[in-house]
């Protein structure tokens, strides 16, 4: 009630109910107590501990969180998953670049390393594994936030493509490859010509600042086109980050077409290794990019000549970054 000053106290937070469990969940730190509760009957399926920084271990003297403490719990929880068979999963917290904080040793004891990727002021997260002794770790999967929590996302490709514009130049879709999951990415290029004497500046997002260098310097040394007064921005549409070597190509097709200010084909893809010598090379998984860009209702390809699978798309095939040029430039 209020007071003579009128005053109102607050009212006291209201906190929700969990929602039911499937599982059994418990909350305790000291790594002795959750294994002797699990030697209770048959062993789990899955174990779950969160977090392995705040797991305590009596055989080792230490704060948690700390090395001794962090290798001595793992230890301790990967010894009694070998031996019952338990699947153990440990999260860890991060630093802010991304990387399992505290000591590297964690990662050497466990077999597998599987991080989530993403921007803040995007949806979706990259499942993305950091090191696998069971496989591959160039396989991704892809999921949503929504308000009942993550959820897979069954065609990847459609998320990270935008409404195109055909009256927009710089952009082309490039189909990248995730292990043996094709991706379908939007390359977005800028390039703004400056006034003489002023310093250009390059700014990429999504891609790798070296390789975008090389392919400027490819395309004023072999093609005759002069970026050295341009100011030039790159960016891979909807946060994703590309390491596909294949994507030489569209970036060289982007920047060629901001800079020409002449748009690409609404309907096209493009991938291509591009070589030093100014010579496009094959890639691999060359009809898998296909057959995603023609399922997805694109109808032509920017290949390299070896492209001998089509995949249901037209594929115009070139040998070298000049022919490339001249196609884009109408010559």
């Amino acid at each position: 009630p209020p007071s003579s000053s009128g005053y109102r106290a607050p009212k006291s937070p209201r906190r929700t109910s969990p929602a039911p469990c499937p599982a059994p969940a418990a909350a305790a730190t000291s790594v002795r107590d959750i294994l002797t509760t699990m030697g209770e009957g048959a062993p789990p399926a899955l174990l779950i501990i969160d977090s392995i920084q705040t797991m305590h271990s009596d055989l080792i003297e230490g704060a948690p969180g700390t090395v001794s403490q962090v290798r001595a719990s793992a230890g301790e929880l990967i010894r009694f998953a070998k031996e019952n068979g338990t699947s153990v999963v440990l999260v860890g917290h991060v630093t802010k670049d991304g990387s399992i904080a505290g000591p590297r040793v964690l990662e050497h004891m466990v077999d597998t390393v599987l991080a989530f990727e993403g921007e803040r002021s995007h949806q979706y997260r990259i499942l993305r594994a950091v090191k696998n002794r069971f496989g591959g770790t160039d396989e991704i999967g892809v999921f949503a936030m929504e308000a009942e929590g993550l959820n897979e996302v069954a065609n990847p490709s459609s998320l990270f493509l935008t409404q195109r514009d055909e009256s927009v130049t710089g952009t082309i879709v490039f189909p990248a490859m995730e292990g043996t999951r094709p991706v379908l990415v939007e390359v977005q290029a800028l390039v703004v010509r400056l006034a003489s004497g002023a310093t250009p500046r390059r700014a990429v997002v999504g891609w790798d600042s070296a390789r975008l260098s090389m392919i400027l310097a490819v395309l004023e040394a072999r093609c005759g086109l002069s970026f050295s007064t341009c100011e030039v921005y790159l960016n891979i549409a909807g946060g994703y980050r590309v390491q596909d070597p294949a994507a030489d190509l569209a970036v060289a097709a982007a920047l060629v077409s901001a800079l020409s200010e002449r748009p690409l084909a609404a309907d096209a893809v493009a991938f291509g290794e591009i070589a030093l010598s100014g010579e496009v090379r094959p890639v691999a998984h060359g009809n898998l990019r296909c057959r995603e860009a023609a399922k997805l209702g694109f109808g032509r390809a920017l290949a390299p000549a070896a492209q001998a699978d089509k995949g249901g798309l037209t594929v115009a095939g070139f040998r070298n970054l000049g022919a490339f040029v001249d196609h884009l430039l109408g010559r």
